[in-house]
């Protein structure tokens, strides 16, 4: 099965070409990387491992935009499965075969990493954020998943031409399970390690208290509007 990585990134130039590197090493040689108007030389740094397979917006749009644009390119080049996967290295690609194995021979559609089933390292106020997140995921969209803000997912082929999102930014990965239970596609999850560093942690446009408020809001006014 032809399987693609999409790696969002925004203003990553310090780690990008790790983060390839380290899922090339993990045997995953169809890496897209969509860089997200960065204001540094993230593009460039990606281009010169990858070549044609870095995209780039030329404003900032969001995490969403990004994913959506790397998946609609994975599409265009025949994938049949899509892992989405953070730019900023706290994925381990070691994980990404327990992320393909349930759609490859278990007829799954979605898999879904989790780093709350096992958050050995998780910082106490991101797993009391996440669990506010699933919360009001469940809330609002019907579905009770245990990490609804996981960036670190996979879709078959079939997931992902059904999926349709209207979000750009972190809102996007609440919206995906929105779409899971409307179309009842067959969905797993699984843990998965994260990689917290101290430059992973220091990343301003991260999850913080002000920007998840922003996503709530966003997510609710998708709703009612």
């Amino acid at each position: 099965m032809k399987i693609y990585i999409v790696i969002p990134a925004y203003n990553e130039e310090k780690v990008i070409q790790e983060v390839i590197t380290d899922i090339q090493k993990a045997g995953y040689e169809n890496i897209i990387v969509v860089d997200d108007g960065s204001s540094d030389k993230t593009f460039f740094k990606a281009q010169t491992i990858l070549r044609n397979l870095v995209f780039r917006h030329k404003i900032n749009r969001g995490k969403g935009a990004a994913t959506k644009t790397g998946i609609e390119a994975a599409k265009l080049l025949g994938a049949d499965i899509i892992v989405t996967a953070d730019g900023d290295g706290q994925h381990n690609p070691a994980d990404i075969s327990k992320l393909i194995k349930p759609i490859e021979f278990e007829n799954f559609d979605v898999v879904l990493g989790t780093r709350l089933l096992n958050p050995k390292g998780m910082p106490f106020y991101k797993i009391i954020a996440n669990h506010i997140g699933n919360f009001f995921t469940w809330w609002l969209f019907g579905l009770w998943v245990t990490d609804s803000q996981s960036g670190f997912r996979t879709y078959s082929r079939l997931a992902a031409e059904i999926i349709n999102t209207q979000s750009d930014r972190y809102e996007y990965d609440s919206e995906v399970i929105r779409e899971i239970y409307k179309h009842k596609l067959k969905y797993k999850e699984v843990p998965i390690e994260v990689r917290y560093t101290e430059y992973s942690m220091g990343k301003i446009q991260k999850q913080s208290l002000t920007n998840g408020l922003k996503t709530l809001y966003r997510m609710i006014w998708s709703i009612i509007s």
